[in-house]
């Protein structure tokens, strides 16, 4: 029931944007008729995308190439958002220049509306082009461990994110020869049936000392409790407020549950039974989805903690929406607590196939 109500507030909320933006912004350009008639044609082309993103995102009977349209299309309609703001900013000035000569008024206005269209499509350009981009491998260098580990995060398996992306992904993490792979929540972002494929791929990642995977809030979406059993099949070892210690490395792994657990009642973060079974004289890594997982802690002050969530922000400027609600946005963060966190910024992607001062990574931490 939740799923389909935020379907009809997703398809309400951009009905509504994609409206504001014709009423407020096409019909007051100054331009051409013909103009301004293929951009509504544009502007309905890209809410018919939206409605499609939504049928593409959750079955498989759209091919990768429209899904790939639809998806940038959600990416274009924030840029409508950020462009119909902008512009109502705009609109005051324009209006503070009442006393001013007509025609420079028209000048300042079909300016304006220029610039912003021009700046509009290179931001989804550059974005999209960004995300285009191989993960690249940030070498984070911590002093407190002598075996090298593998963070990645937020896979979103599903849609663009399919069975040849994460086989690339696996070979390049193979390559750095980790002793232990962590894999910080949101790996699966749809129906199990139709990526089922896709996430046993990962079966093929070749780590020392095991690969650890924690839930993030994505999979509480998605029948949590069949993704549990699923992942029981895999090679991967799940962590449900559960901790490993590994004895060849003198360190303990724990992974707690995602806060999103406390909103759906099921599977609670649970961060004393996770700490039950360490070695107290060995250092701890802590895997927890979210950043904001550290108001949790309490008096537990593991070594490091592995998490993912933002994206690192995924597209300027809604990083700074991000940290609004958590912590940290990306990188390696000092707690005043003593211990040490990590931000991924993602492997994957969420909603639009763009990033924007932010990038795919693959953490490689020695």
């Amino acid at each position: 029931m939740r799923i389909y109500l935020f379907f009809v507030l997703f398809i309400l909320f951009f009905f509504a944007l994609h409206y504001l933006f014709y009423s407020r912004v096409i019909k007051k350009l100054l331009f051409s008729e013909k103009i301004k008639k293929t951009l509504t044609l544009f502007l309905g082309i890209n809410f018919l995308l939206n409605l499609l993103y939504v049928l593409g995102r959750y079955t498989d009977i759209i091919g990768n190439t429209l899904y790939y349209l639809c998806s940038l299309s959600v990416g274009i309609t924030f840029v409508l958002f950020l462009y119909l703001v902008v512009h109502e900013i705009l609109n005051i000035f324009h209006k503070a220049l009442k006393g001013v000569d007509h025609e420079k008024r028209r000048f300042f206005k079909q300016s304006g509306d220029s610039m912003l269209l021009a700046l509009s499509t290179a931001y989804v350009g550059i974005g999209a082009y960004e995300d285009s981009k191989e993960p690249v491998v940030n070498v984070v260098k911590f002093g407190k461990f002598d075996f090298s580990i593998v963070q990645i995060s937020d896979f979103h398996i599903g849609g663009l994110i399919d069975q040849t992306f994460v086989r690339h992904a696996v070979e390049k993490i193979n390559a750095l020869k980790p002793d232990i792979v962590c894999i910080t929540g949101d790996l699966i972002d749809t129906s199990l049936e139709y990526i089922e494929a896709a996430v046993r791929e990962l079966d093929e990642l070749k780590a020392k000392h095991g690969v650890y995977y924690i839930l993030g809030n994505h999979e509480y979406f998605h029948d949590p409790l069949k993704i549990i059993d699923f992942a029981k099949t895999t090679k991967m070892t799940l962590l449900l407020n559960d901790a490993v210690t590994i004895d060849a490395l003198k360190v303990n792994i724990v992974g707690v549950t995602d806060l999103m657990g406390y909103r759906m009642q099921m599977l609670m973060p649970d961060i004393d039974r996770a700490f039950e079974g360490i070695n107290s004289a060995y250092p701890t890594i802590l895997l927890a989805h979210q950043p904001k997982f550290i108001e949790e802690l309490g008096s537990y002050r593991p070594e490091l903690i592995l998490s993912g969530h933002t994206h690192g922000g995924q597209i300027w400027p809604f990083g700074y929406l991000v940290k609004l609600q958590q912590p940290f946005l990306k990188g390696l963060h000092r707690l005043p607590n003593g211990s040490n966190i990590y931000v991924n910024s993602g492997i994957g992607f969420w909603g639009p196939p763009m990033r924007l001062d932010s990038q795919a990574e693959i953490t490689y931490i020695v």
